[in-house]
């Protein structure tokens, strides 16, 4: 009777999508319930989420410095618009020098983008609306359901 080699976990796992017991017993010519005996002992279903898992974290691993690199990428191309862009401005009267203007404010926007940082004012504008919306609503309620404002009764 065919045996199991050692390896055929690294088959099983190498099915991918077609993973089945099924197909590893069709591949050295034994029984599923003689595959299903083997992976329960050796614990097949475990290690392979842990070689899953394993691969998911490599994977990660790369798209994180892949990001890395391109957003370092860009800044060095943005520090060297910001750069030209300044020298422009320092070379040419300010009636001529609006594409530097334009170019430094482009290349400042996207560097802020980039850094995860707000590109305007509107951004912080927004948060002291929430912030104040936030104190106005969560005022202390007196005892017959008013409020203690006094701006709420000139109104």
């Amino acid at each position: 009777m065919p045996k199991i080699p050692p390896d055929a976990f690294d088959h099983y796992v190498g099915l991918g999508q077609k993973r089945s017991y099924e197909a590893v017993a069709r591949r050295y010519g034994v029984t599923k319930t003689a595959v299903t005996k083997r992976a329960l002992k050796e614990d097949w279903q475990g290690r392979l989420a842990k070689v899953e898992a394993a691969a998911r974290s490599r994977t990660d691993d790369k798209l994180v410095e892949s990001i890395e690199q391109m957003n370092e990428r860009h800044l060095r191309t943005l520090k060297a618009i910001t750069g030209k862009a300044l020298q422009a401005l320092q070379s040419m009267p300010i009636t001529s020098g609006m594409d530097a203007v334009r170019a430094l404010d482009l290349a400042i926007r996207q560097e802020r983008t980039i850094r995860g940082e707000p590109t305007d004012r509107s951004a912080v504008a927004v948060e002291d609306i929430i912030r104040r919306e936030y104190e106005r609503w969560m005022r202390p309620v007196a005892q017959n359901g008013d409020h203690h404002d006094p701006a709420d009764a000139a109104g």
